[in-house]
């Protein structure tokens, strides 16, 4: 018999009307919706191609915040916990319950209109892991404002950038942000520098003044204004504003892809869709039903991720979130993410690998989590979710063999893959697959047996959720035999969560997602396989496919080899031009081991080389032997959210292939976490390829 996870997909594929329309009654709407699903087809004004047009729900009005809040008041759960804020880095813990969350965001919408935002504006907010953020993302929308968060602490450059391409009203920051154990970073000369490079210059910028570094004598002829001081001065005043609905298809917010070239994308997310596919999803798939369930999502509402799984799902249901300022290591070490699970119940983690991979690091044998676990403060977990890159099979068997042993009974880790664009996991093995089960033919209501999930696939990321058609085709478009990689795309209409366009460029979103299938596929940009039972593969990104000798291969695959061996605990595969392949495939690699040897040479021994090039050509095959490795510690560069830059590594490895050019500029993109570990990287690469050329002229001789 076929799981019900599948049985659910394929009704939400087969029927998407009944099935959206039917979940859509779980939501306050102001305006009913008629029909679930609008199709039409657009023309573009500057090419005049066409291309399919979907939207969810056309006709019908909504507002977000009231579904999030002021509902689960008026049925009585003011006095439920809404958020929990945990603050690694200040020893600061607070929370709000529904009706405290009720009380800051009416007030502070009313302020915000006092100031002159209004429906269809756009506010950035620019902002630190802390509650202010989420009362400004639900106030904003609650006067059915659009807002634009931005990951706190990104460069003047950058947020320019993003004032341009939004045009906000406002912005609304903060005097500092703290990462980790450093100093507090002031925010006022980024937004300041951001505002002075930027063409379009917002009215207002409204300042949440914290204790650790203060934004003195804010400027009130550049329409600056004291966060805190306004607020208080609207409360006095009764100044409040009650929830504006607005059309399903309007946009809730504007979240700026991590583009490495060029413009920042901006992806818009429709209101109406976004909060019936959250619902469903944050039930289905993370098993938070709500009231007395904890989500515990380890991310910033920079991402994609804090948007739906610290912000918007868990309220959706009435359930309890924690907003985490701290980083999973040094804040004050590895133990931290377990301690805040067992002080405050939590029952989903999500997080990324390289939070894992980083604890590991810092706690080999895993004994923070032990000695929590050993006295029962893991008891309330149920799932640790992974995502924002590739999960290794061995840290989900480490990790899967730990819950088992301390978590909740049947805990499981479960890896799930999705983007900025589709807004909530395309793939994932659902804790509760069975949810969503409707049919229109007998009437029957949602089946209500809990299925056991879906067996977790080393190297899969589960299976299609609900409203995600995912294929796999060839460059041509047609659709490739199962267990052969391939570009993965998925068929319109997306899911709710998804994007329907880009914000305010139709022609950006038609050439970058359409054109490149003629319209019949959503591209991803992801390579993959679907394998004989229909699990989901995502190996790499397509442009991180390596061509050996008209062979294809995935960096993704070839490092999952890697990582096998038992002594390698991070590794990063990249192609290397070579005269007669066209290129090779060149790994860089972090031991596992926690010694305090920094300066390991860049070349790794003989005999760990030929063992881990072994494990490549037993696994992947022998044409994918390594071209070299090179060793080394905090050498492989990541973005904000976990994911590595191998475009970064690729660069480098070029520059000393081609022209030994060891200084040659590389574009490393605005997200990457920590700009000094291309420079660590840089030198390894120089140290290698100059060591290299040594052997080369001694072997002449």
């Amino acid at each position: 018999m076929p799981h019900p996870q599948d049985i659910v997909h394929e009704h939400s594929i087969q029927n998407p009307e009944a099935f959206w329309g039917h979940h859509a009654q779980d939501l306050h709407w102001h305006k009913q919706p008629s029909r679930a699903l609008g199709r039409s087809t657009k023309t573009l004004p500057g090419s005049g191609s066409t291309h399919d047009h979907w939207t969810w729900f056309p006709d019908g009005e909504i507002s977000t915040t009231y579904n999030c809040v002021d509902r689960h008041v008026e049925c009585g759960n003011g006095d439920n916990v809404a958020i929990i804020w945990e603050s690694a880095v200040t020893g600061v813990r607070e929370t709000y319950t529904y009706r405290q969350l009720q009380d800051e965001v009416e007030v502070l919408a009313g302020v915000l209109r006092e100031e002159g935002v209004r429906r269809g504006d756009v506010v950035i907010i620019y902002m630190p892991m802390i509650p202010a953020a989420l009362f400004a993302a639900l106030a904003i929308a609650r006067l059915g404002a659009i807002h634009s968060a931005v990951f706190g602490g990104f460069a003047a450059a950058s947020l320019a950038q993003r004032i341009e391409a939004a045009r906000p009203r406002a912005i609304m920051t903060a005097s500092c942000g703290i990462e980790g154990s450093k100093a507090p970073l002031a925010y006022r000369p980024l937004v300041e520098g951001a505002i002075s490079k930027s063409a379009f210059k917002p009215q207002k910028v409204i300042v949440w003044q914290r204790d650790q570094l203060r934004w003195n004598h804010p400027d009130k002829l550049g329409g600056q204004r004291n966060w805190q001081r306004i607020v208080k001065s609207g409360r006095m005043r009764g100044i409040r504003a009650g929830p504006v609905p607005v059309r399903s298809s309007d946009g809730l917010y504007v979240i700026y892809t991590s583009g490495t070239t060029g413009l920042p994308k901006g992806v818009v997310r429709e209101a109406g869709g976004h909060a019936v596919g959250l619902s469903l999803s944050i039930k289905s798939v993370f098993g938070i039903k709500g009231p007395g369930d904890v989500m515990f999502c380890a991310s910033d509402i920079g991402w994609v991720v804090g948007h739906s799984y610290i912000l918007y799902a868990p309220l959706l249901v009435g359930a309890t979130t924690v907003l985490y300022e701290g980083k999973p290591i040094g804040t004050p070490d590895a133990g931290e993410f377990w301690r805040v699970v067992e002080r405050n119940k939590v029952n989903v983690l999500f997080t990324a690998p390289t939070a894992l991979r980083a604890m590991r690091k810092d706690d080999p044998e895993s004994r923070f989590l032990a000695d929590i676990g050993q006295r029962g403060g893991l008891r309330s977990l149920r799932a640790l979710f992974l995502a924002g890159e590739r999960s290794e099979p061995s840290i989900i068997r480490t990790f899967q063999d730990l819950l088992g042993r301390h978590a909740a009974p049947g805990a499981a880790v479960i890896d799930n893959w999705w983007s900025s664009e589709s807004g909530s996991p395309i793939t994932a093995l659902a804790l509760h697959g069975e949810l969503g089960y409707h049919t229109t033919t007998s009437g029957d209501s949602d089946k209500t047996k809990q299925a056991t999930p879906l067996p977790a696939r080393p190297g899969s990321a589960g299976k299609p959720t609900p409203g995600f058609d995912v294929r796999i085709v060839d460059d041509d478009g047609n659709e490739v035999p199962r267990g052969t990689m391939g570009n993965v795309v998925m068929a319109i209409p997306l899911a709710p969560t998804a994007f329907t366009t880009l914000f305010s460029d139709e022609e950006r979103f038609y050439k970058g997602y359409l054109k490149r299938f003629n319209g019949r596929w959503v591209d991803t940009g992801d390579a993959g396989l679907i394998d004989e039972d229909g699990y989901v593969h995502i190996m790499s990104r397509s442009d991180d496919i390596i061509n050996v000798a008209a062979h294809r291969f995935s960096t993704g695959a070839i490092e999952q080899a890697i990582l096998s061996h038992p002594s390698v605990g991070e590794a990063s595969v990249v192609g290397i031009p070579d005269p007669l392949k066209g290129h090779l495939p060149f790994a860089f690699i972090q031991p596992r081991s926690s010694s305090p040897e920094e300066n390991l040479p860049a070349t790794p021994p003989v005999d760990l080389f030929n063992e881990i090039n072994a494990l490549v050509r037993d696994q992947i095959g022998a044409i994918a032997s390594l071209g070299g490795i090179i060793q080394g510690r905090g050498m492989i560069p990541k973005t904000r959210s976990g994911k590595t830059l191998r475009r970064v590594l690729r660069e480098l490895v070029e520059n000393a292939v081609d022209n030994g050019n060891y200084e040659g500029k590389v574009n490393v993109p605005p997200t990457v976490e920590d700009v000094e570990v291309v420079e660590v990287a840089r030198k390894k690469v120089r140290e290698y390829f100059e060591e290299k050329k040594k052997l080369r002229v001694k072997a002449k001789l």
